[in-house]
């Protein structure tokens, strides 16, 4: 049967894998959102800087820091993976590695996210 869709109609599906440009947009919507926490991440660390433990515990402590900083964990970690399994399709060639890679990679950085957002919650909720 004879495809009568145009070059262009062809090219508009998202490619063998459908999910190539989906993943692309999350890298960098979530690379623009790392923007602003990374900046204001920094400037805290500087505004913090000499400061003693009760006044960074007090620091983290607030609401508004709270959420920051774990959006700027969870949204840092989420960029981190999906580059990383960017670099793991493109230079793993074994089909099993590559899977196995791709699911650690996806562990790795749920856990870590995990773990760094009951720390800061702990901290600031004083546990």
């Amino acid at each position: 049967m004879t495809d009568l869709r145009t070059h262009l109609s062809r090219a508009r599906g998202l490619g063998s894998a459908k999910s190539g440009l989906h993943h692309w947009w999350v890298q960098r919507i979530t690379a623009v959102a790392l923007i602003p926490l990374v900046v204001w991440f920094a400037v805290s660390l500087v505004m913090m800087s000499g400061a003693d433990y009760a006044t960074v515990r007090a620091w983290i402590g607030s609401p508004i820091v709270m959420v920051l900083l774990i959006l700027t964990i969870v949204i840092g970690l989420h960029h981190a993976q999906l580059g990383m399994q960017e670099v793991v399709e493109d230079y793993v060639h074994s089909e099993g590695l590559k899977l196995a890679s791709i699911i650690a990679l996806k562990f790795i950085a749920v856990f870590f996210g995990l773990a760094a957002s009951v720390a800061i919650l702990r901290i600031g909720f004083g546990g």
